[in-house]
């Protein structure tokens, strides 16, 4: 189980990695709050789909066609988590140093939108703690329904 979770988490933690920083690096100055949201969730998703590929590889090649529920969970679970620490560090290197600004425009577009309800103080590392646990939840969602459909018993 070791081997699969490390493979499949890394990849989908190198290509949420990759994929969240392009998209703020490239998009940000050229796409408005919303469109950048919905990117930043399309990343979240492509990553996670090695939930679904790592959980079926195991069943597939490890454990001769057979995954109990349970297992499908925890091997989705721990891919979840090492995807959710690439989109974290990600996103701590956005907002840190890349557009250290990120968070005063953010709240200056919510009051010129009237939202300023809205507004929640965040520094780099909360923000990069909150993506992890996003991720996280997210990822556990997927386990379930990968888990679900990839169960075999003998």
């Amino acid at each position: 189980m070791k081997n699969t979770v490390l493979k499949y988490g890394g990849y989908g933690l190198l290509v949420g990695f990759i994929i969240f920083i392009m998209h703020l690096t490239l998009g940000v100055k050229n796409l408005n709050y919303s469109t950048n949201e919905i990117l930043g969730y399309i990343s979240i998703f492509l990553s996670l789909s090695f939930i679904y590929f790592g959980i079926k590889h195991y069943r597939d090649k490890v454990n001769n066609g057979i995954i109990s529920f349970g297992k499908a969970i925890s091997i989705g679970l721990l891919i979840s988590l090492l995807v959710g620490v690439g989109i974290a560090i990600a996103d701590f290197i956005y907002t840190k140093f890349i557009d250290p600004s990120f968070f005063a425009n953010y709240e200056k577009m919510l009051t010129e939108q009237g939202r300023e309800s809205e507004i929640i103080k965040m520094t780099s590392f909360t923000a990069a703690i909150f993506m992890l646990i996003l991720v996280t939840i997210i990822g556990f969602i997927i386990s379930l329904i990968s888990g679900l459909i990839l169960q075999r018993k003998k």
